[in-house]
């Protein structure tokens, strides 16, 4: 007997596709085993080495091979309270904190475990509306704007909970600053506005801190500090400590949402079991930084946000609207003021927009639709890591920290993604 597989599919993932940022990695390599030259600007995986120092502890414990807690290895637990009790200046404690195999799936599984209504400001890292799809939980996006910075203000939030007429419906907000796909970030102003509305409403705040450490000053403010009852921080090493790969992620709780923290440890203890072993005791070292770690941040920031400005400065001379990034590596470009020009073109939308791109440049980006952006809005993420970082790192390294990179260092150590800005242009004129 043939199975249907669209009978025997769940409902809720039926149409569901591979996640955008892996699908364009995908086809890259797919054009580049063509022979074509292709720019991925798709991908958002940090181009640097991990710190000498996090990968000789992993080294050092590869022989470790027993199961640990679900919750995570105590001295990590308690390693990672530490670092946001120092860094974020809040009241951390390793009882509260979870180790996860990465924040996508703990967040995942926070969707699971939670039983309530998730609000959603877009643009919004790819993943997390596909995921609320395949729980099955009903989610609101709330749109933002070029004008604010693609910023969910806190006048927006009230205004939201006012029309429901369900003052004290349960609902998690979900906040990812600084920001994919936008490179933004906000204020601690803002956060405090944002914070008083949560409060007032008791929403509970997911926090997706995932780039603090990559905030290009070093100011990075968790709104923890202004809500810390209600607010859920998200880290890892994927993108600070360019540990992608290693799959780690951490939630650090306040003492009254341990029901929560409960809930998603008894899910992965029924799932996931534990995060790798060897890996949990690697990250001790990460998350206790040190004076090598900081000093790599700091050449790590500096030469993104040196890129980042450069790209915004060649984007907007063709009439691409982008601000400029405080944060991570992402540039989000609105074509708007050139919708006429590409309309004649034939492109209309944002995923004609990319495919033309990509065929006719071989630069690629991502469409906004994939942000959860209406489809004729023509927007897209440009993610400016395609360099050789551990090149562009060691050349940093030679510059003194309280200087700035020469004129040429950024046209020489990521020409690549400058030349594929350029290309863009180049495209569009």
């Amino acid at each position: 007997m043939e199975i249907q597989k669209h009978v025997s599919l769940n409902l809720n993932i039926r149409g569901l596709g591979q996640s955008a940022t892996l699908a364009i990695n995908e086809k890259c390599k797919e054009f580049q085993q063509q022979g074509r030259k292709i720019y991925n600007m798709g991908l958002g995986q940090s181009p640097f080495p991990v710190p000498t120092q996090v990968v000789n502890a992993l080294k050092l414990h590869a022989f470790e091979k027993d199961y640990l807690p679900v919750q995570g290895l105590p001295e990590l637990r308690e390693a990672v309270a530490e670092f946001h009790r120092r860094k974020d200046h809040i009241d951390a404690r390793s009882e509260y904190v979870l180790i996860g195999p990465g924040s996508k799936e703990l967040m995942f599984l926070l969707q699971l475990a939670f039983y309530g209504e998730i609000i959603i400001p877009t643009p919004c890292w790819v993943s997390y509306m596909p995921q609320a799809q395949i729980i099955g939980r009903q989610v609101r996006l709330i749109p933002t704007n070029f004008e604010d910075k693609w910023h969910i203000t806190s006048k927006c939030l009230a205004e939201l909970c006012e029309n429901e007429h369900d003052i004290y419906r349960p609902r998690i907000l979900v906040l990812n600053y600084p920001s994919n796909p936008d490179g933004g970030s906000y204020t601690a102003n803002e956060l405090k506005e944002i914070a008083k509305v949560a409060k007032r409403y008791e929403i509970i705040l997911f926090s997706d801190e995932i780039y603090g450490m990559l905030h290009h000053k070093g100011e990075h403010v968790s709104i923890a500090r202004f809500y810390p009852e209600g607010t859920i921080i998200s880290s890892g090493l994927s993108k600070w400590c360019g540990a992608g790969g290693w799959r780690l992620g951490t939630f650090t709780f306040p003492s009254n949402l341990d029901w929560l923290l409960d809930a998603i440890a008894s899910i992965g203890s029924e799932t996931y079991t534990s995060v790798s072993a060897p890996i949990q005791f690697a990250a001790v070292s990460a998350f206790r930084s040190g004076i090598h770690l900081e000093r790599y941040l700091w050449h790590v920031r500096r030469i993104l946000a040196a890129l980042g400005q450069k790209c915004t400065d060649i984007l907007s001379s063709s009439g691409i609207r982008v601000h400029p990034p405080i944060g991570a590596f992402y540039l989000y470009l609105d074509f708007s003021p050139l919708a006429d020009k590409l309309s004649k073109r034939g492109i209309k939308d944002s995923t004609t927009l990319c495919d033309r791109l990509l065929q006719e440049t071989g630069v690629a980006i991502l469409p906004g639709i994939s942000f959860e952006r209406p489809p004729e809005e023509l927007t897209a993420r440009l993610a400016y890591v395609n360099f050789d970082g551990a090149k562009a790192l060691a050349a940093s390294e030679t510059i003194p920290l309280d200087q700035k990179l020469p004129e040429n260092f950024i046209s020489i150590k990521c020409e690549k993604v400058i030349e594929a800005t350029q290309k863009i242009v180049n495209w569009l004129s």
